[in-house]
């Protein structure tokens, strides 16, 4: 039997330079499926607000632009937008009427699993040229990516 090698760490210059290219294709493939957003007629500030809402779950004015980065009163056009879209609903706190609680409608969520199913079906053709060896290396690519994340909180 052969002996088993040691695992060999990757150097900080590498590390460095393989997130560079996984930040850049992250920027790439979201730029290219961001594509379809269009066919919702939302911009992109409300949806992305919207998306923190759905699958975050309701919060505070506070929290979505904190979650955004973007001030407040920024946040606050964004949400008055998504208001008159019927996208979102807007609560006053029982105990502080200064606070609001933002959700998602109905409407809301379904303009944005649509979005979402436009993106995904989007990346999905572009897939579809790839071997079957290339799909396995992502999805091995996609697990450690993941596992990453996870890690990252």
């Amino acid at each position: 039997m052969g002996k088993v090698k040691p695992e060999k760490h990757a150097s900080s210059a590498e590390m460095l330079a393989l997130a560079d290219r996984l930040h850049s294709a992250a920027i790439y493939l979201l730029r290219r499926v961001r594509r379809q957003d269009a066919a919702l007629g939302e911009g992109p500030a409300r949806l992305s607000a919207l998306s923190v809402l759905v699958f975050g779950g309701p919060t505070t004015l506070g929290g979505l632009a904190s979650a955004e980065q973007v001030k407040p009163p920024t946040m606050s056009r964004i949400v008055a937008g998504l208001v008159r879209s019927r996208l979102v609903a807007v609560n006053a706190d029982p105990d502080d009427a200064r606070r609001m609680h933002i959700r998602p409608t109905a409407k809301g969520k379904s303009l944005l699993l649509k979005g979402r199913q436009l993106r995904v079906e989007s990346f999905a053709a572009k897939l579809g040229g790839l071997s079957q060896e290339d799909l396995g290396k992502l999805e091995d690519g996609v697990a450690v990516l993941r596992s990453v994340l996870e890690k990252w909180r």
